[in-house]
């Protein structure tokens, strides 16, 4: 296995790891909707749950893709374990309620699964 493939199942285990404190405050039979009435870190920690969940299947998909088309590459290795240090501090952008590095890092985040798509194309 790649060091990309790797970095998936990372990426993959990332959602459940910031999930804890939202879990502590929603109502365990009806978690979807006390999910609205959230504040403060929780609501955060809920907002980051939800957001690693939207980023995982492009990242997972751009890595897959690579994989098929070119094979091994160590540029896929290293862009998709930059993708994770960048999802690691959107992460504590996010819980810490620092913007504009919130967005930051959300966009390299997605400049980087668009590299990870193209780059084969060019080898």
């Amino acid at each position: 296995m790649t060091v990309a493939l790797w970095c998936v199942l990372v990426a993959g285990l990332l959602p459940y790891a910031v999930f804890g404190p939202a879990a502590s405050k929603l109502d365990s039979l009806l978690p979807r909707s006390s999910a609205r009435e959230l504040e403060g870190l929780p609501a955060r920690a809920y907002g980051t749950h939800l957001n690693h969940f939207e980023a995982f299947p492009f990242f997972a998909a751009a890595v897959l893709a690579a994989q098929v088309v070119e094979g091994p590459s160590a540029i896929v290795n290293w862009l998709a374990v930059a993708f994770i240090v960048v999802r690691v501090a959107y992460t504590y952008f996010y819980m810490s309620s620092l913007q504009p590095y919130r967005s930051i890092s959300f966009f390299v985040g997605l400049l980087i699964v668009i590299a990870i798509f193209v780059i084969p194309a060019f080898h």
